[in-house]
C-alpha cells in the first residue's frame, strides 16, 4: 500500500491495468449496484444547480422519478445518493440509453455542451477507484474494486495497452485530491517499482 498524508492507496490502484472499454460494457456501471452514485454534501448543491439545465437531457420516466423521490435521496448504508429507474434496471436516473444501448450521463453531455461547469459526482468519475471514508472520519482509503463480469472487457484493455488504474484515472484522481496528491502518488508509484 502507498500512503499519502491522510490517504491510504492500495496496491491495486498502481498495479492493476485498466481502461474502459465502453463498446463492450455499455456504460453498465450507471445502472448495476446496491444504490445510486453516491454524492458528497458539496454535490448536492451541484446536483441542485444544474437540475433544470439537464432536465431536458434525461428521459420523461427519470424526471418524474425526480419530481416523486427528489434529486437526491439518503441510503443508510452509502449516504446522499443519486435516485434510480426501478422500472428501467434501476438505472441511475441521471443516465439515459442510446439507441445503440450505451448508456450516458446528462451531467456529463450538458458538460461537454458547454453548459454545466460540473462534470458528473466524483464518485462516478474516479469507479472503479471506490473511496472509503475512514471510521472516524480521518484518513480515507482508495480501492481498486471492478465488476467482476461487467468490467472484465476493461482489465483486458488496460493489460492489452498497459495502462495503471491511476494513470487512467489521472483526470478524476487531481479534480478530487489536487495536481500535488497526483504528482506524490507519482513518485510514490516509481520508488514502489524500483523497490519490488
Amino acid at each position: 500500500m502507498i500512503i499519502i498524508e491522510n490517504k491510504i492507496i492500495s496496491d491495486d490502484v498502481v498495479e492493476a491495468q485498466f481502461v474502459c472499454d465502453l463498446t463492450k460494457c455499455k456504460g453498465g456501471c450507471c445502472e448495476e449496484g446496491d444504490a445510486g452514485a453516491p454524492l458528497t454534501e458539496a454535490e448536492l448543491d451541484e446536483v441542485n444547480n444544474s437540475y433544470e439545465i439537464i432536465k431536458p437531457y434525461m428521459t420523461a420516466d427519470a424526471v418524474k422519478e425526480v419530481e416523486k423521490k427528489g434529486r437526491y435521496q439518503y441510503d443508510d448504508e452509502f449516504g446522499w445518493v443519486t435516485p434510480t429507474l426501478p422500472s428501467d434496471n434501476e438505472i441511475c436516473v441521471y443516465a439515459y440509453r442510446e439507441n445503440n444501448g450505451l448508456i450516458k450521463c446528462a451531467f456529463e453531455q450538458a458538460y461537454n455542451d458547454g453548459k454545466i461547469k460540473w462534470k458528473k459526482p466524483i464518485s462516478c468519475h474516479l469507479y472503479p477507484i471506490i473511496a472509503y471514508q475512514g471510521k472516524h472520519g480521518d484518513y480515507e482509503r482508495l480501492n481498486y474494486e471492478p465488476r467482476k463480469k461487467l468490467c472484465s472487457p476493461a482489465c483486458k484493455l488496460g493489460e492489452k495497452l498497459k495502462v495503471p488504474v491511476y494513470q487512467f484515472l489521472k483526470e478524476p484522481l487531481i479534480r478530487k485530491y489536487g495536481e500535488e496528491f497526483y504528482e506524490v502518488l507519482e513518485q510514490a508509484v516509481t520508488a514502489h517499482n524500483h523497490s519490488q
